[in-house]
Order: structure tokens, then sequence, then C-alpha cells
């Protein structure tokens, strides 16, 4: 079981975190706290991020691009990144939670298939690993 809540972070927070947080709300049902954030956030949700999300029937409510300054940590016990690049130093040793790095495909830029392909992706990474850990 995994204390506190999940923190979903890649680099934009506009493509690949987003949908985690999304997914993840929408497997987990409100069990646990879910957010995303992005080490340098755009501060806009990609256009096809919404569409193919919306393609499934899970909730758009909510969801907006922030950074991770924008976050109460206390709330979070697991960071998952999704990027490819490093979470900062500074974080982990002033937040005393797992980092789990977890790096998928990034659509951004791409078509709506690539789009389609990160978020089964990123479910696949969801109910196969991570979501098991939550009982």
């Amino acid at each position: 079981m995994i204390p506190g809540g999940l923190l979903f972070v890649c680099l934009g927070n506009s493509c690949r975190s987003i949908m985690a947080e999304a997914l993840a709300r929408h497997l987990l049902g409100g069990k646990v706290p879910v957010a995303s954030a992005g080490l340098d956030p755009l501060g806009y949700i990609a256009p096809l991020t919404l569409e193919v999300l919306a393609e499934t029937g899970v909730s758009l409510k909510g969801l907006y691009s922030k950074g991770l300054k924008d976050l109460p940590f206390k709330d979070f016990g697991r960071l998952i990144n999704l990027s490819y690049h490093p979470v900062p130093s500074w974080l982990t040793r002033n937040w005393p939670v797992e980092v789990v790095n977890r790096p998928v495909s990034d659509p951004f830029g791409g078509t709506l298939e690539d789009y389609r392909r990160t978020r089964e992706e990123i479910r696949r990474l969801l109910t196969e690993e991570l979501l098991r850990d939550l009982g």
C-alpha cells in the first residue's frame, strides 16, 4: 500500500502526466489523491491530449497544466516520473517520497495516433504496475 497519493510528472504537464492523472483518477475512483505536474510546465494542455482522454470516457474535470511548485507535497507518497528527464535532486532531499522512473513516449507535436499510443502505454503502466500496489 502506498502512503499518501500519486503525483505524475513529465516535462511540460501537457500530455503524459495529464493523461496519467486523468486515467488514475478514473481507475482509482477517488481512493487516493492523484495529481500531475511538469518539470517545466507549458501552461496549457495539448488539445490532442484532451481528445484521446475524452475518447475513453475519462473525466477532464479539474485538469490544468501546472508545475511542482504549485502542489502541496505533503499529499503525495509516490512521484512517478514519466519523462526521460531526471527529477530535480532538491526534490528528493527535501521531500521524503518514493520516486519511480517510468518513462513513456512523449506524443507532443505528434499525430492523434501518437497520443493514442501514449495513452495506452500509460494505461498499461497504471494497471499492470502502479495500481496493484494500492490494494
